[in-house]
């Protein structure tokens, strides 16, 4: 990996080689250590460049290859995974009165989040350091994905989910064919079975907040935005949040543009939560560190009462300028309906969370009407149908008569 300088701790700015199983930094902890990966920017703009990227017919995360941290030569899943599209829906525009708002639908990717982006690294680093298994927790979307992934580079998966996690996400996981263990606790009590299990059996940690190359996956939704912008990024982007990992991509995506020249300015970054479960907004907007929540929001991807990857969310928030906000479940589901229905885009309930952080903003006027703005759905509603009937309700129910219909119509 001849673009990748190797590893620095976010704490102490200590810099290590990137080796197999090196994924924290070892003067300051698993909880504090989180890495980030450095590259040699020089380097990149050697191999490719905006122009030779144009003529590329790889519509995957994998057109920005000399951006990831993975060998050339790696063998990688047949899976397209990126390249989702950027909308511009006029009807959502017009509800929200707004004219520059676009939507990129991550939902569309093959395990329906955008947690496909983290996954498929996670397979191709498990295959160069030749770990036969792979692991992680998760609240069902980074589950599901890892399954799927796994079984398309035809490895192993071990899934630790909450009790909790919607049907519809354990479904994929055992039809990719994962070993699926159902934690009867909370989140964290899940992550930390699945760290004490994947230290004691030597799997692959596809865990996101803890391995530093699945956030580089996790960026490439910001590349993607900045290419199909014609490399004018928007003036802010909009994006739930629950670890942290998501949207520390997203800011880190923009950031590796920045530092090769190939954007001109960064825009400012907005992370959603649920009131029912927002420790990184409450620590941003009160100016202190976080405190560990409760976990009381229909929103299971962004239930996260004890994010663990706090600093690099508060830190891509704080460094772009932006902001945060929380919104309760209630403005959840209704960004749900007013998203589907003026746009027929669905996206699950964390999916649409930024939507309806975006709405409170712009009501507010923290955000202008005429700011070009970019919010991330970052799930399919396919995934969780039971919160999806109750944002709108059961269908109309008749007998097969044209006189019953009638009188309910």
């Amino acid at each position: 990996m001849e673009n990748v300088l190797g590893l620095r701790c976010i704490q102490c700015g200590k810099e290590l080689a990137p080796e197999p199983g090196v994924y924290t930094c070892p003067a300051c902890g698993s909880k504090a250590g989180i890495m980030d990966v450095i590259y040699d920017y020089s380097a990149i703009n050697r191999v490719t460049s905006r122009e030779k990227l144009s003529q590329s017919k790889d519509y995957s995360i994998f057109r920005y290859l000399p951006f990831l941290p993975i060998r050339p030569e790696t063998p990688r899943p047949h899976l397209r995974v990126g390249w989702s599209p950027l909308y511009k829906p006029p009807g959502l525009g017009k509800q929200l009165g707004m004219s520059n708002l676009y939507i990129k639908d991550d939902g569309q990717n093959p395990t329906a989040s955008l947690k496909d982006r983290a996954s498929i690294i996670a397979v191709v680093k498990a295959v160069e350091e030749k770990a036969p298994t792979v692991s992680c927790s998760s609240t069902g979307n980074a589950a599901s994905s890892l399954a799927g992934s796994a079984a398309a580079m035809g490895l192993k998966s071990v899934i630790f989910v909450p009790s909790r996690a919607p049907q519809g996400k354990v479904a994929q996981l055992l039809i990719f064919g994962a070993k699926v263990i159902s934690v009867q606790g909370s989140y964290e009590d899940t992550f930390r079975l699945s760290a004490e299990a994947i230290e004691r059996f030597g799997w692959y940690n596809r865990n996101a907040a803890i391995n530093p190359y699945l956030v580089e996956g996790k960026k490439t939704v910001a590349l993607e935005i900045a290419e199909q912008f014609h490399w004018e990024v928007p003036d802010w982007v909009v994006l739930s949040v629950g670890d942290g990992c998501t949207i520390a991509g997203v800011w880190k995506g923009f950031k590796d543009l920045y530092q090769a020249g190939w954007i001109e300015r960064l825009p400012k970054i907005v992370g959603v939560q649920s009131t029912g479960c927002c420790p990184l907004v409450d620590a941003f907007l009160e100016n202190r560190p976080w405190q560990p929540a409760e976990e009381n929001t229909l929103a299971d991807s962004i239930a996260v009462g004890v994010p663990r990857n706090p600093d690099k969310a508060l830190r891509a928030v704080c460094e772009s300028g932006g902001t945060m906000i929380a919104v309760p479940d209630e403005e959840i589901l209704e960004a749900m309906r007013e998203l589907g229905r003026t746009s027929g885009i669905f996206g699950e309930p964390a999916g649409v969370t930024g939507m309806a952080g975006l709405k409170a903003l712009v009501k507010k006027g923290v955000i202008g009407a005429d700011e070009k703005v970019v919010a991330i759905v970052t799930g399919n509603g396919l995934k969780d149908v039971k919160n999806a009937i109750a944002a709108v309700g059961e269908p109309i129910k008749v007998k097969p008569s044209l006189d019953e219909l009638m009188g309910k119509l």
